[in-house]
């Protein structure tokens, strides 16, 4: 089977339109997120429509790896949890308009991509199950280079859903923190171009599970993300982890759930950290945009802080950072957890070069 390596990425975030703003912008501890009337969120000044959105990160990242869109081992996959849910608001109810299957081709059609897009929407570890997805489609030799592209937009209805069970939190989120009050939302897209053309950051390693604890709450054990974590850790070798982006929502069980599958794969020592603080919770966006957050970290040597953490909060001690660490850094885990139970983990590694 074939490696498979990321060769371009991108964020398109209320942070900026690059990868490298975006990082920036967390490095100097700049968040996004902002008092928005009567709840704090990381929202755009303007909103887009939801396929401009993906369009614009997609297209830089497909322009970045200097791939031909006509390239028919090609393949384009979507993930998102809601699309063009923002129509409903608007009274367009028209499948035409809001279908994910139809914007992932109309997507398709304007970036002048030739296969039938693939389309994952699987709660919040859509981002990270389409890089793995792309993964097995590249190593099974059905394609050479996939396009990933994961955005979600907030809407009054997508807020009222998480406010319906109390999860949205009255201050910025502090994943982690002993006085964490729960989710703040953002909104996002991020992409990236998998190849089996080598390149500086390889996924090594990936994979899913479900715990059908509940149809919101996750697992009380730990012990199905702890699957995942380690499914992906034997596919990727069993490296040592410099450290672990999480998916930190700042929601008393999800982040005691992450603590417990943490300390179950034996990784309670390594630096662990979450990004929900800075774009808020991108929903379908999430998982890839924290991963490519994770390649700059990995090509920078710098572990991020987890912004809003104070002091020690889950049910067992898990090594948050507070500060930036830099350090000469090479393999990262990335994982993420969803409604319905589902999770899924994936290993980064940074390719050596010849000195």
């Amino acid at each position: 089977m074939s490696d498979v390596f990321v060769i371009a990425d991108n964020i398109v975030s209320p942070l900026g339109r690059t990868t490298e703003e975006n990082f920036r912008a967390l490095a100097g501890d700049r968040t996004g997120i902002r008092l928005h009337e009567t709840y704090y969120a990381a929202l755009f000044d303007t909103q887009p429509t939801f396929e401009d959105l993906v369009l614009d990160s997609a297209a830089q990242s497909l322009s970045a790896s200097g791939l031909d869109p006509a390239d028919p081992r090609l393949i384009f996959i979507l993930s998102s949890t809601k699309g063009n849910i923002n129509f409903l608001e608007k009274g367009i109810s028209d499948p035409q308009k809001i279908s994910l299957a139809v914007s992932a081709q109309n997507i398709t059609d304007a970036l002048g991509l030739v296969n039938p897009p693939i389309v994952v929407s699987h709660a919040c570890i859509s981002g990270l199950q389409a890089m793995i997805t792309a993964g097995r489609l590249l190593r099974s030799g059905a394609y050479d280079h996939a396009l990933i592209c994961g955005a979600d937009l907030i809407t009054n209805f997508i807020l009222s859903g998480f406010q319906s069970f109390q999860a949205v939190s009255p201050e910025p989120c502090r994943p982690f923190d002993a006085d964490r009050k729960g989710v703040t939302l953002g909104e996002a897209a991020a992409s990236a171009v998998l190849s089996t053309t080598p390149g500086g950051i390889r996924l090594k390693g990936g994979a899913v599970s479900n715990d059908a604890n509940h149809i919101s709450g996750p697992s009380r054990t730990g012990e199905e993300l702890a699957l995942a974590i380690r499914r992906a850790m034997v596919q990727a070798g069993n490296p040592d982890i410099d450290f672990i982006s999480a998916h930190g929502t700042a929601t008393v069980y999800n982040d005691d759930m992450e603590a417990k599958a943490i300390h179950l794969t034996g990784l309670k020592d390594v630096p662990v950290g979450s990004l929900k603080g800075f774009f808020g919770h991108t929903l379908g966006a999430a998982g890839l945009l924290e991963a490519v957050v994770s390649m700059q970290s990995l090509r920078e040597n710098i572990i991020l802080p987890t912004r809003g953490y104070g002091r020690p909060g889950t049910v067992l001690p898990v090594n948050v950072l507070s500060k930036p660490l830099e350090k000469p850094i090479r393999h990262c885990l990335k994982t993420a957890s969803g409604f319905g139970g589902c999770n899924a983990a994936i290993v980064l590694e940074k390719i050596k070069t010849a000195i």
